[in-house]
């Protein structure tokens, strides 16, 4: 009895004790020495405590201490550590500018402290590239490609070459969110997949969240793909830019007042359309961009920025076809320091896409496109060293243009048509909150409050029971219902509403000081939908908006990974396998039309989808030699099964393989520095064939052969795998000079596979058998890039 006395006692004591301490806060920025940009994820290290903070999205950090003498460490990847000896007695505002590390050669130098703490902080399945890293990685057409590069992260793949956008852990394409500086970015291909619409010397910060995905965070169910543009150089003006064999690029930045602000303007665009003439083609197609940024400090409390996008597409054949789209993004923030604890960011942000297309051989014009007007306020909390808050809250206003036609010529012969526009507004408000439990438990958890309001529309079509789609049991197939009438409502008015409450939670526990366990789960809401029949996306595909018949689709997701450092932080090692499932996921009755279609609902059935997997990632993350090997095994399925008992369903109701399923994924890279003037740089990616759908036999009817099929996506196509190889020289001297320059020399697909980019079936003419056509995009491709700076 007396010892559990004592035990109450001593944790009164203890607990009295912890209150009574007194605390005081260290906040700051911290900045590039070179150019006064901040540094997002730098990493503040309390050694004697055991503790930390990193810097947010603006290089802003605070962390509140007992009073006491501590050495701070200050450490981020490719810049000179800092130690620093404080005494805190007050509440201190200590600002700190890193200076590039003399022997870095690229950015994915990771030191000792930076390690600790990733495997520390409870934030699972999220990758991270630099924008030196993706330089150095051989594309194709030797142009650094952001998409291009995270495909070969595990767990991320693409339908192919030639194909737009990137599928997350067996997910469709539109279901990931794509933010520049958090502006929404629909389309993320330039030339149909060739290329993406991001210039990589204009990033400062890439993530990719697959899931544990932070509920500040909403909209998509796959993926995040956050990126952040320079800010640009408020000390000196500086340039940088590259020669290519198909495009060029200029980026400029420099101070609009020392110290205090800067601009960064930059741009890019293909020329390869200029050399055609000379070979009697008169077909066209090129792409241009323009980055622009505005960053000015107005005082120590507050900051604002201008940040803007402009990409457009242009693809002609002869007088007959034309063809133009891109995005445009404009966004204004300001940034509000309330306290020493307490951060805010509101960001006012427009963003557009648009598609155009004149066929003037029928002699009219299609137009369609998709705006939204998004209105974020943000804020970062910082409690103390164990806990910190984000809170905030996000309003999005849509305008569909399912699309429209217009005559080109009197004379066409062709009517003015448009389509139904469709507008909604989606709100937000989340928490978010990480909580140091222990020294060994760390917690991430969150909840996000959703609603998505589909707003008044002209004629929108009434049907019986408020069924779209009927089923011929006659027939055996699913057909459109007729309208028995339409209804009108104001703008103002809402058609239909949801609400969805999205749980976040992570957590990570230390085994050693070199080694974690974490787990995750994060359900998800997603209210907009891409109308597309092609294994990616295309810029003639349709945004449609959840309302009266398409429901929004809801992701629950599970993750369990281990996660180690090991040989002096020379190596890591990541392992997750994850599971997730997807309800109200589109599916398309056959033959269903999606262009022109202004009652896509008849088209269309809610089903089911899911996927499960394992990802592996080594990483070699210092000496001469850097890299890593990913390996992904996976399964995504969907299935949407009939109604009512009656009904057989899509594919008779049974799962069958989503166009995203690639049972195996492999890639390898690898960066080699080979001396002062040298480096060599390879990639290897293997996948398993694309799923697809071919005859399994035909029959004749009236003297006309007519295919059969089986089920969906039962057959492949042959498995994809390539070689890229790179080198990149360095003349002599050249860190002495203020012009720097180096030389990349790429060879993609250095065997020469013909990857199968779709397969068709056809008759032979002449013997009357059935033939296979194989399509294939690219060979060997040998290319030169000359890059520079001053």
């Amino acid at each position: 009895m007396n010892n559990l006395k004592a035990l109450l006692i001593l944790f009164c004591f203890s607990t009295f004790w912890s209150f009574a301490q007194e605390k005081f806060t260290i906040s700051g920025h911290i900045s590039d020495s070179s150019s006064n940009e901040s540094l997002i994820g730098v990493n503040i290290i309390i050694a004697e405590l055991n503790t930390g903070t990193t810097t947010n999205e603006y290089g802003f950090y605070s962390i509140t201490l007992p009073k006491g003498i501590y050495n701070i460490e200050i450490s981020f990847l490719g810049f000179k550590e800092i130690d620093k000896n404080i005494d805190l007695l007050e509440d201190r505002v200590l600002n700190f500018q890193l200076s590039e590390a003399i022997e870095s050669l690229d950015e994915v130098v990771i030191t000792k402290n930076v390690e600790r703490t990733n495997i520390r902080k409870p934030q699972m399945s999220v990758n991270a590239l630099s924008s030196n890293t993706i330089k150095q990685i051989p594309v194709v057409l030797g142009e650094a490609d952001v998409i291009k590069s995270i495909i070969l992260l595990p767990g991320i793949t693409s339908a192919g070459e030639g194909s737009s956008g990137f599928n997350v852990r067996g997910g469709a394409a539109d279901q990931n969110l794509i933010l520049l500086d958090e502006a929404i970015i629909f389309n993320s291909s330039h030339l149909f997949g060739f290329f993406s619409v991001f210039n990589p010397d204009a990033i400062k910060d890439l993530k990719l969240y697959k899931g544990g995905i932070p509920s500040r965070y909403g909209g998509r169910v796959s993926s995040v793909l956050d990126i952040y543009q320079k800010e640009g150089n408020s000390k000196k003006f500086h340039g940088n830019g590259g020669i290519g064999a198909v495009a060029s690029r200029l980026l400029l930045e420099g101070p609009l007042k020392k110290d205090e602000g800067s601009f960064l303007l930059g741009g890019r665009s293909s020329y390869a359309h200029l050399f055609l003439p000379l070979f009697d083609i008169d077909n066209i197609a090129y792409f241009y961009d323009l980055n622009t940024k505005l960053s000015y400090k107005l005082n120590q409390k507050n900051n604002i920025y201008l940040s803007g996008y402009f990409g457009r597409d242009v693809f002609r054949i002869a007088d007959s076809f034309e063809n133009s789209y891109g995005n445009a993004v404009f966004n204004f923030r300001w940034n509000h320091l309330f306290s020493d604890k307490l951060f805010s960011n509101l960001s006012v942000i427009y963003s557009d896409y648009y598609y155009d297309l004149k066929l003037n051989f029928v002699e009219f014009d299609w137009i369609s496109g998709i705006q939204n007007f998004n209105l974020k306020y943000d804020l970062r909390h910082y409690l103390s060293d164990k806990l910190e808050l984000q809170y905030g809250l996000n309003s999005i206003y849509y305008k569909f243009n399912p699309g429209e036609i217009e005559p080109t010529t009197e004379t066409s012969g062709i009517n003015s048509f448009k389509l139904t526009d469709k507008f909604a507004f989606e709100n937000a408000i989340y928490l978010d909150a990480e909580h140091k439990l222990s020294d060994k438990l760390t917690a991430s958890y969150g909840l996000r409050f959703s609603s998505f309001w589909r707003l008044g529309q002209n004629e929108l079509n009434i049907y019986q029971d408020d069924n779209p789609v009927t089923f011929n049991t006659d027939l055996q197939i699913y057909e459109k219902a007729e309208p028995i009438s339409t209804e009108s409502y104001k703008r103002s008015e809402i058609i239909k509403s949801f609400y969805n409450l999205e749980p976040r939670a992570s957590v990570s526990y230390l085994l050693t000081d070199f080694s974690s366990v974490k787990v995750s789960y994060n359900r998800m809401s997603q209210y907009l939908h891409l109308l597309s029949n092609t294994s990616s996306p295309t810029p003639l595909d349709v945004w449609a908006p959840s309302g009266k018949y398409i429901e929004p689709q809801i992701l629950d997701q599970f993750a369990i990974g281990y996660f180690k450092n090991f040989k002096n932080i020379d190596y890591s090692i990541e392992i997750e396998s994850f599971y997730k499932k997807i309800k109200n996921r589109i599916d398309y009755i056959d033959s269903a039309d999606l262009i022109a279609n202004n009652a896509i609902e008849q088209v269309i059935l809610n089903g089911e989808a899911k996927a499960y997997g394992l990802e592996f990632l080594l990483r070699k993350n210092e000496g001469r030699f850097k890299g890593w090997l990913a390996y992904t095994l996976s399964r995504s399925e969907q299935r949407t099964p009939g109604r009512t008992s009656e009904e057989l369903g899509i594919n008779n109701g049974n799962w069958y393989k989503t166009p995203y399923d690639k049972t195996h994924d492999i890639s390898f890279t690898g960066n080699f520095d080979l001396n002062q003037k040298w480096s060599l740089n390879t990639n290897f990616l293997f996948q398993t064939g694309q799923p697809v759908t071919y005859p399994n036999g035909q029959y004749e009817y009236n003297g006309i052969t007519v295919p059969s099929f089986g089920q969906r996506n039962e057959f492949r196509l042959p498995a994809y795998h390539r070689l890229d190889l790179s080198a990149k020289y360095t003349p002599k001297g050249n860190k002495e000079r203020s012009w720097k320059s180096h030389w990349v020399f790429s060879v993609y697909n250095v065997y020469n596979r013909r990857n199968a980019a779709s397969i068709t079936f056809r008759q032979d003419r002449n013997t009357g058998a059935n033939e296979a056509l194989r399509l294939s995009i690219f060979g060997v491709i040998p290319s030169v890039s000359y890059n520079f700076k001053f």
